[in-house]
């Protein structure tokens, strides 16, 4: 090895174990350098902490051509170098996440014993990246005021710092949960106290909601690894970030019809923007996702291994840049393969995922009974599969409240028109009225206080629910005045900054599309400009694989907000689990014949069908 490349060895090896150190870890030996670095010089040795340099090449996949990028030779062994150099990080890392997550003292071999963090969530520096860990792993890292002011003025400062590269939000090593929601017990208790107490329980939604709509406008790459159960406040610590890896650990569910609420921290703007009527459908009755579902679903961005998620800390560390594209490169690494089979099956694509849009799609909460039923007793010419599910979701409703199912139902079909900033706004008058209504505070003192496996009794029961009309929910939930209280005017919330959008503008870039994004493809409405429509399907393909992976910066801003994203700009750069996902949807809503593609599904909702 030449000496200007064995100096730089060296001197990652130091940066490694230094970096140790200062996370109170053990000391590190350097580690062997293989013989493969005898050649290399400093640029070679620069390259292998980037993407590999890879080789393109065309392959056949589920019977269409796409690119496809194989590493050369010089790549797999400078990345073998890269991997020898990199363990000494990622053990520090390892070893400074794991010694946060333990209330309990260690010794320090050579060195006084220290005590560690004791807080509910607390930072750490890693070499580039910031890092925020929750730390309440009895309480499964439920959410508290305290937790959101801790947080909150950290993000900012932390947007602004030219060393902070990428900000990563996770939870202590042998947690069960990343978040298993807000800490609403502690909030019911506070809002039984009298007008005090109900400031004080309003605080809490309000700080939330401003943390959550932060995280969804920050300027800098947030990466949330939802490693473990993700539900309610935690769906909102995570679900509108540019970057959110799924693991098996992980479980998501927005549950908060069973205790009386809605599905809060901008349900109102993630929800309707999935699949059809998938949000709807999770919204209304809670369902549970887990592992590789969350990916599915839209949820997830990523769907990585527990197992990788060490050096994907330690790569994330390395970044000397906070270029969106690059994290995103970096995540793309550890990812899992998938393969068309588990898109078509998995628990709701396929035929589940159109009976979901079909008993789903109505604006009324009778209407969508009406249809499971007669989907539930085969009467829709609906399969084994599709009536099982349809009964299951049936008795699954008749255990949530029904006057939260009507709120959440009308929340969705508004929150789709609004834009980020303004479904925070709508959710902190809704949770106004939540708070005061006897179906949250009994609902969470049923089932979180009192941990009852019976359902509550609601203040409106499922056969009296046409008591609840429209003008009703209008009236207490969404208008500027409460009924029969002239002397209560709801609060508004004032968010930290003016920033908001119509469409998540990352979406194109860490996500994969959705319906809608095809059926514009397959009308020729998917660029700024316009482009002819496809002829067949491979042309639709081709034209994701072509333009999918772009970063829409346009689309946020204080003012003139765009109503939706193009999908040009990716140049090809592809992205697992985007052939798949395609596919799929062009199996299930498009018919090709004699050179003509038409849309043969139900048409996806579109807030701006004109542009």
């Amino acid at each position: 090895m030449n000496r200007v490349a064995r100096r730089v060895c060296d001197g990652l090896v130091s940066r490694a174990t230094s970096s140790s150190n200062s996370f109170g870890a053990n000391s590190l030996v350097p580690l062997p350098l293989t013989t493969a670095t005898s050649s290399i010089g400093r640029r070679t040795l620069f390259l292998s902490f980037q993407r590999p340099r890879s080789v393109f090449t065309r392959v056949k996949v589920n019977g269409f051509d796409r690119p496809a990028r194989v590493m050369s030779g010089p790549a797999k062994r400078i990345r073998q170098i890269a991997n020898t150099l990199s363990d000494a990080r990622t053990m520090a890392t390892a070893a400074s996440l794991k010694a946060g997550s333990s209330d309990s003292k260690q010794s320090n071999p050579g060195g006084p014993q220290t005590r560690l963090p004791n807080t509910d969530v607390f930072s750490r520096k890693l070499q580039s990246a910031r890092v925020f860990v929750l730390n309440r792993p009895k309480a499964l890292n439920s959410l508290t005021l305290q937790m959101v002011y801790q947080m909150l003025p950290q993000l900012q400062v932390w947007e602004t710092a030219d060393l902070c590269k990428v900000i990563v939000l996770t939870s202590g090593e042998g947690s069960k949960a990343f978040c298993a929601g807000g800490d609403v017990k502690a909030v019911v208790q506070d809002a039984q106290e009298g007008p005090e107490g109900f400031v004080n329980a309003l605080k809490f939604f309000e700080e939330e909601y401003r943390l959550n709509h932060l995280i969804g406008t920050l300027t800098k790459p947030f990466v949330a690894i939802m490693n473990g159960i993700t539900m309610g406040g935690g769906v909102g610590l995570s679900v509108h970030a540019p970057f959110r890896v799924a693991t098996e650990n992980t479980v998501f569910a927005m549950p908060e019809t069973a205790i009386g609420l809605f599905p809060d921290v901008g349900g109102s703007f993630f929800l309707p923007r999935l699949d059809g009527e998938l949000g709807t459908y999770l919204g209304i009755t809670g369902k549970q996702l887990k592992g590789e579902e969350v990916f599915f679903a839209g949820i997830g961005t990523h769907y990585i291994p527990s197992a990788r998620l060490p050096m994907l800390m330690n790569r994330l560390a390395e970044l000397e840049t906070s270029e969106i594209e690059a994290v995103n490169m970096v995540l793309e690494e550890f990812v899992a393969e998938t393969s068309i089979s588990k898109w078509r099956n998995w628990s709701l694509g396929g035929k589940v995922l159109e009976a979901i849009q079909k008993c789903f799609r109505f604006n009324s909460l009778e209407e969508i009974i009406a249809e499971l039923e007669a989907t539930a007793k085969g009467n829709s010419n609906a399969t084994t599969e599709v009536s099982k599910w349809a009964g299951a979701t049936l008795e699954t409703m008749k255990t949530m409240s029904p006057t939260s199912m009507k709120v959440t139902l009308e929340q969705l079909r508004r929150g789709r028109k609004k834009n980020f900033a303004e479904c925070f706004q709508q959710e902190f008058r809704l949770v106004q009225q939540c708070l005061r209504s006897k179906d949250f505070i009994g609902g969470v003192a049923h089932k979180l206080i009192n941990k009852s496996k019976e359902p509550p009794t609601w203040s409106i029961s499922w056969e009296e629910m046409s008591k609840l009309t429209p003008e009703v929910i209008d009236a207490l939930y969404f208008s500027n005045e409460v009924p029969g209280e002239s002397g209560y005017t709801p609060h508004r919330l004032e968010l930290g900054r003016a920033w908001s959008y119509f469409d998540y503008p990352h979406r194109p870039l860490s996500g994969l599309p959705t319906e809608l994004d095809v059926y514009r493809a397959v009308q020729g409405r998917a660029r700024k400009l316009g482009s002819a429509e496809p002829k067949t399907k491979q042309e639709v393909l081709e034209f994701f694989l072509l333009n999918w992976g772009g970063y829409d910066a346009s689309m946020m801003g204080p003012y003139n907000l765009r109503p939706r994203i193009t999908i040009e700009g990716g140049f090809g750069r592809g992205k697992v689990g985007l052939v798949e996902k395609v596919t799929t949807i062009l199996e299930s809503r498009c018919d090709e014949q004699q050179g003509k593609l038409s849309w043969t599904g139900p048409l996806p909702y579109d807030p701006a069908p004109t542009v």
